[in-house]
This record gives structure tokens, C-alpha cells and sequence, in this order.
């Protein structure tokens, strides 16, 4: 598994850091006021994880399901599914944490749902940014990392459902998709 990574782009205690960073600016955010983390599953799970642990005031944790990779390397049609319960949403200050923010489809679209549904509030956290793949206008609140445009996997983000378990983030080598 490792030979297929080209180059490691964040150690595990540059992870680490960045999450320390991002969670003290979001206890300052919502410190007096109630709020939900709302995780994407699968691929925020491990950074949700992490960060939760490291915001120090109380907050609710709740899990959406959303698609747009599929088995490849390529973005395709956003597939939302597995939505909080109303009680979970409406009325409620809502932090979208999702693993990376490429696009921009898929949070646009969790966000505009989230608040059809009846949040008061939506924010959104990212564990690493690829502005220059933005293909919709949005900006996450909070962000650990900038990446440059490359397809990166450990920590949670997968290539066909593999390598979320290494502990770093690193480039996919091309011959790993070959293989596919």
C-alpha cells in the first residue's frame, strides 16, 4: 500500500497540528452557543473524529452520506443520501465537516439542503482545500490544509474505497489507477 504512494504531502504530526489550529477556531466560534457537527460519510469520519475530540465545549455530532467519485479518480454527479433527522437539523447550528473540498458541488449542494431543511445556521470545516479545482462558488469557513491539485488519499480519503487507513496524506502514484 505504501509503494503506491508517489510522495507523503502531511505527516501525521503535521495532521495534528493543522487539527489543534482549526478546533481552537472553532471553539471560538461557537463557544456559548450550541451546535451540531454534521460528518460526510465515509471519507470526514477519521478528521471528524480527531477534531471533535479537540473542541472542548459541548456539541452534538450527526453523519450525512454524499458521493461524487464513485471507484474514480474524476468528480462526478453529487449523490446525497442518509440526511439527519429534522429534530437533528431544524433550528439547529449546523458545522458541515467534510474530508476535502474540491469542486465545491457536493458541500454547495449539503449546504443549500441543510438549510431547505431548516438549520439556522451553516458553517463548513474541510480537512484539506483544492481551490484551483473549484468548479462552484464556495468557501469553507475553516480549512486544515491547502493542496495543490493532485489525487491524495490517506486519512480518511480513498482511491475505490482504499488507503483511508494510512496516517498521513500523500499523492497516488499513476500506476496505481492503471492497476484499476
Amino acid at each position: 500500500m505504501h509503494d503506491d504512494i508517489e510522495r507523503v504531502l502531511f505527516s501525521e504530526a503535521q495532521i495534528l497540528s493543522g487539527i489543534d489550529r482549526v478546533a481552537a477556531e472553532v471553539t471560538e466560534a461557537y463557544t456559548g452557543r450550541g451546535f451540531t457537527v454534521v460528518s460526510v460519510l465515509k471519507g470526514s469520519c477519521v478528521f471528524a473524529s480527531d477534531l471533535i475530540r479537540r473542541i472542548p465545549i459541548p456539541l452534538e455530532l450527526a453523519f450525512v452520506s454524499a458521493s461524487s467519485y464513485g471507484d474514480g479518480t474524476e468528480s462526478g454527479p453529487v449523490q446525497l443520501s442518509f440526511f439527519p433527522t429534522g429534530q437533528e437539523i431544524e433550528g439547529r447550528n449546523l458545522l458541515l465537516v467534510d474530508d476535502i473540498l474540491d469542486t465545491g458541488r457536493t458541500l454547495s449542494q449539503l449546504f443549500a439542503e441543510l438549510l431547505k431543511r431548516g438549520a439556522a445556521e451553516v458553517r463548513s470545516c474541510v480537512f484539506l482545500d483544492k481551490p484551483t479545482r473549484r468548479a462552484v462558488d464556495f468557501q469553507a469557513d475553516f480549512r486544515c490544509f491547502e493542496v495543490e491539485d493532485l489525487f491524495v488519499v490517506g486519512y480518511g480519503l480513498d482511491y475505490a474505497g482504499r488507503y483511508r487507513n494510512l496516517p498521513f496524506v500523500g499523492a497516488l502514484h499513476r500506476a496505481a489507477f492503471a492497476r484499476d
